[in-house]
């Protein structure tokens, strides 16, 4: 749980006054430009720098100073960057790690989290020698190395090609299966609405949280997309309230773009109504708005611009 955090770096603001809940067992997606204070949010909620004002709870536990080293028991964090050792082996680096965490049972833990990954193989690599997708999947491996109640992940899928990256996808998953609950920062829109049960959009100041069918809702109108064979002489003496269309509009030749409040009821009555009309029936479907779009709509400045 967040409550009116804030955290100002002298005159400048990273944040101001966001408050949000996470509940257990979630991917909770973290949106933003570049600059809007999403980084700054993770090392504030990781016990890495102190707010400035507001408070948090992180894994049941009061975030403050005194309470820091409890909460990093509890916690990972996996930044862009994974910072690893590139002159050590994949077994290395985990062994190091494990030791700075006081894991018990390192062996045991190192052997079991490199099969979550998928690396048990290349436990004896260089990590220097490894591609980006693969020391991404050993930075997961470090991060798993505590069992942690809750796992920050700042652009985990960052300049990875699309089949790493479903490899990451496929992991945060599982993570979500276990019952972990995974704070996920990202710049792809569409990893975002694939993984998260939920969203906030932040912008210095949170702009929306919700789950991005709720968000979508919130912000458009639901539409249908009609097309038909040739255009319709008289489209207004089909598409009409009574039909359960607010608007239309064409878009192109015989396409036509209508405005409904539902469009379970609409659907069926548009359809029946262009049959009647003699129209040719090309297709008819519901026009989904993106969370790319409902993201575009809310973000309008560009944080780093600001004076």
């Amino acid at each position: 749980m967040v409550s009116h955090l804030t955290k100002r770096f002298g005159e400048r603001t990273a944040f101001e006054d966001v408050s949000f809940t996470v509940a257990h067992g979630e991917v909770f997606g973290f949106l933003g430009p570049n600059g809007a204070g999403k980084t700054t949010t993770v090392r504030t909620l990781g016990t890495l720098i102190g707010p400035t004002s507001g408070s948090a709870v992180v894994a049941g536990i009061p975030l403050s100073e005194a309470n820091g080293g409890e909460i990093r028991q509890l916690i990972s964090i996996m930044p862009e960057n994974p910072g690893l050792y590139l002159r050590l082996t994949v077994q290395e680096n985990l062994e190091l790690f494990a030791d700075l965490y006081g894991v018990r049972h390192p062996g045991d833990r190192i052997g079991a989290t490199l099969g979550t990954v998928g690396l048990a193989a290349r436990a004896g690599d260089l990590c220097g020698r490894l591609s980006k997708g693969l020391r991404q999947r050993v930075g997961l491996a470090r991060a798993l190395l505590s069992d942690p109640v809750v796992m920050f992940l700042d652009e985990p899928t960052s300049g990875l090609d699309p089949v790493a990256s479903r490899e990451v996808h496929d992991l945060i998953a599982s993570l979500r299966q276990r019952g972990v609950t995974v704070f996920l920062t990202t710049h792809r829109l569409e990893e975002a609405e694939r993984l998260c049960d939920r969203v906030a959009i932040l912008n210095t100041r949170l702009l929306a949280v919700g789950r991005p069918e709720q968000l979508r809702t919130q912000l458009f109108r639901s539409s249908l997309v009609v097309e038909t064979a040739a255009p319709l002489p008289t489209p207004e003496a089909v598409f009409t309230p009574e039909m359960g269309v607010d608007t239309w509009t064409l878009d192109g030749d015989a396409t036509y773009v209508l405005t409904v409040a539902d469009p379970r009821m609409a659907a069926p009555n548009v359809t029946r109504a262009l049959v009647a009309a003699g129209a040719d029936v090309m297709s008819i479907a519901v026009s989904r708005h993106s969370l790319e779009d409902v993201y575009l709509e809310l973000v309008d400045e560009d944080p780093e611009a600001r004076p």
